[in-house]
């Protein structure tokens, strides 16, 4: 499970402070794929990145199955990102590195034997459907092809909770629908909680059971996928809906 509370950002700029978060809390149970959406600068990179500490907040509490990760420094803190995959949008692949040893990175950085690494990376390049793949480079994949090599890259250190950052947004619609398909299959498969940055509600409908929406910095409604769309309370939330009134 993790928990955020209280959860402040404040980022120092020549303007002054500005704050990326303001005062969030979310839980997100074991086995949910929770999705957080809203418009561009709401604050939803920061807070996944405050999850797995690649930023540190400024306030509040990050909790990871009872431990608060907020207090991790040195190997602790490596060691807890270990267990933690990321999903980014731009794929954030090694050019100079074949798919099979784009894969098997995380690994190599644990120490593990150069067997387990190739083993664990075929199965996983398998799971992914590019077992054919594992002698290409990246330039040589197609977007969505590429998506699925960081996936597997993802799962190397067999992680609980996988972080996708607008996994999705550079890829067109058929590719999205079967990465999000993919994703769906090894949280049911695996049991991996998955946590989805989008601002596409596209996104959240077809693959999250759970979402929270942000605006300016803040979480104004949160709860299942089904009931915000049915009855969306925010105005930001109605307006990703499409459901604004214009001419109100």
């Amino acid at each position: 499970m993790i928990e955020i509370k209280h959860l402040s950002k404040t980022f120092a700029t020549k303007d002054g402070d500005y704050p990326a978060l303001a005062d969030v809390d979310l839980t997100i149970e074991d086995g949910d794929i929770f999705g957080v959406i809203g418009i561009s600068g709401a604050g939803k990179s920061t807070l996944v990145r405050c999850i797995n500490m690649l930023e540190r907040p400024t306030a509040g509490q990050v909790i990871i199955d009872g431990v608060d990760v907020t207090s991790y420094s040195g190997r602790q803190l490596l060691d807890m990102r270990a267990r933690i995959g990321m999903i980014f949008q731009d794929f954030s692949l090694f050019s100079q590195r074949t798919v099979l040893e784009n894969v098997t990175f995380p690994l190599e950085i644990r120490g593990d034997e150069r067997p387990h690494r190739l083993k664990r990376a075929h199965e996983l390049l398998a799971l992914v459907g590019l077992q054919d793949k594992a002698s290409s480079y990246p330039g040589q994949l197609s977007g969505g092809q590429q998506q699925r090599v960081s996936i597997a890259r993802a799962l190397a250190n067999n992680p609980r909770i996988i972080l996708c950052d607008e996994a999705t947004s550079a890829l067109d619609t058929l590719t999205t629908n079967a990465v999000l398909k993919l994703l769906r299959s090894i949280n049911q498969e695996l049991g991996v909680t998955m946590v989805i940055i989008t601002h596409e509600m596209s996104v959240v409908e077809k693959i999250c059971n759970k979402v929270a929406v942000l605006d300016e910095s803040r979480v104004v409604e949160q709860g299942a996928t089904a009931e915000i769309f049915a009855h969306p309370r925010a105005a930001i939330t109605r307006e990703l809906l499409g459901q604004v009134d214009w001419d109100a």
